[in-house]
């Protein structure tokens, strides 16, 4: 388990599209953990962490899959956490 944290906030078209669902299978292969939820502002947010390269990967892979959907991210830094999965929130 690496210790790279992004969270994350995405925007635009992004619930009712599958998103969640595509971050999830997109994360866990890679051995991502953390999470992905929907926000009540129309907005997803997710906590991903783990190997610096596994995570660049999965957000890469997200955009490359969602890219149309996604307006805007908004990125921080923070520790780790230490999940040991990764799951959708509600």
């Amino acid at each position: 388990m690496g210790d790279y944290c992004l969270h994350l906030f995405y925007s635009g078209r992004v619930q009712g599209v599958g998103f969640r669902y595509t971050v999830l299978a997109v994360c866990g292969p890679l051995g991502v953990s953390g999470w992905v939820r929907n926000l009540a502002d129309g907005r997803v947010e997710a906590w991903c962490e783990g190997e610096r390269d596994s995570v660049q990967t999965a957000l890469t892979e997200v955009r490359d899959r969602q890219g149309s959907n996604i307006r805007e991210i908004q990125v921080t830094t923070p520790l780790a956490q230490g999940f040991d999965r990764f799951e959708i929130r509600r």
